[in-house]
């Protein structure tokens, strides 16, 4: 979700990246500072709230004028935002985090919006399910999320080592428990992902709607900024439009996306039916060059021929 950011010659330091969003916050709406290692910016416009989630190293590395991720995107079309960052990949497992959720809602904060929508991917898509029990009847939006990282419930994912010792009990704790007083839940993945459709299994509930987003591996939100789809997809969920035949039809322009042809190209090599490579790569090649996909087709050819 390209913002179409200021960036400059000279990367700023971290301590000037949060000055620029200190003077942002107080002119339209405020900066926090969640500890050492996490922070929050609120821009009120609309009664759409737009929450999302991120790991800050990514943000302030662009310049001293970049904005949290998605700033360009929800502003422009009217939301407000309240944009979470992290200095690490540190799952927002941070007591400040939590007293910041705790206070918001206390205070009636979320009660203002007409609709309030928490958005994220991998660990941004954690915090997005944890963190929505501060706003009963949000719309959440899960890419690649993970349930918890708790070594007694998924002691079979073995990513994250760096968030092990973290604890993901307590308060805001495991995200299939938070998301019961969510209006509607969209979790996006691929099942092909092993870990991540295990991690998908965990979250069950009437209000969760699950779509299966094959041969798209983990990074998923990237995929689709490369498909031109990230915009529409979040652009459905926070219409409440968002169904299976929309998203599938949506999902069509993966086809002509490089990255998706050679991940297919991949899964068919090592399914190891010559006609089904030389079938896909025939394909392939109809629209576009490419050497990869030509030595596989022979390769298939001359195996057919032979057997």
């Amino acid at each position: 979700m390209a913002d179409g950011d200021i960036t400059t010659d000279a990367a700023p330091s971290q301590a000037e990246w949060k000055s620029n969003l200190k003077v942002i916050g107080a002119e339209q709406g405020f900066f926090e500072e969640l500890g050492e290692q996490h922070s929050a910016l609120y821009i009120k416009q609309g009664g759409t709230l737009i929450v999302t989630f991120e790991n800050l190293d990514h943000v302030y590395e662009g310049g001293a004028e970049r904005m949290p991720w998605g700033h360009g995107f929800v502003t422009s079309r009217g939301w407000s935002m309240l944009g979470l960052m992290a200095h690490d990949w540190t799952w927002y497992r941070d007591e400040a985090v939590f007293d910041f959720f705790d206070r918001l809602r206390a205070d009636g904060f979320f009660e203002q919006f007409d609709k309030v929508v928490f958005y994220g991917a991998s660990m941004g898509a954690y915090a997005a399910a944890v963190f929505s029990s501060a706003a009963p009847g949000a719309t959440v939006i899960c890419i690649s999320p993970q349930a918890t990282l708790d070594r007694e419930v998924a002691s079979w994912e073995t990513r994250y080592r760096k968030a092990w010792r973290r604890d993901f009990n307590g308060r805001y704790g495991y995200a299939p428990d938070m998301l019961t007083a969510a209006k509607e839940v969209s979790i996006f993945y691929d099942p092909r992902m092993g870990t991540d459709a295990m991690h998908a299994a965990l979250f069950r509930g009437d209000n969760i709607r699950k779509y299966r987003c094959r041969y798209m591996g983990h990074r998923i939100a990237s995929l689709w900024i490369l498909m031109g789809q990230l915009k529409p997809v979040i652009e459905k969920c926070v219409a409440g439009e968002m169904t299976a035949d929309v998203f599938y039809t949506m999902m069509r322009t993966r086809r002509e996306v490089t990255r998706y042809q050679k991940e297919m190209l991949r899964t068919v090599l090592d399914d190891g039916r010559p006609w089904l490579i030389a079938n896909y790569c025939a394909a392939v090649l109809a629209r576009r060059r490419g050497p990869n996909f030509r030595k596989a087709l022979r390769a298939a050819r001359a195996q057919l021929k032979g057997g």
